[in-house]
């Protein structure tokens, strides 16, 4: 999986969804993530600090995984 900033990744998935137009399919999903391993949330839980959170964007189109990570707002 590569992680792309957001205009790479909007390009990437242009590609994607051009590649899939015949034959094919592409799967995108979002996901609420801290970016942050689960020792590391602890970590921040227990001193009482606050866990900033993202959305995670994944695209698929079987051969090739892309993900970019945005601000929730």
């Amino acid at each position: 999986m590569v992680l792309l900033q957001l205009d790479p990744f909007l390009n990437e998935l242009t590609s994607m969804f051009e590649r899939s137009t015949e034959k094919g399919s592409v799967w995108v999903t979002l996901k609420r993530s801290s970016l942050k391993s689960k020792v590391q949330k602890n970590k921040l839980a227990t001193a009482g600090e606050t866990i900033e959170y993202r959305c995670l964007i994944r695209a698929t189109d079987g051969k090739k995984t892309i993900s970019t990570s945005g601000q929730v707002v």
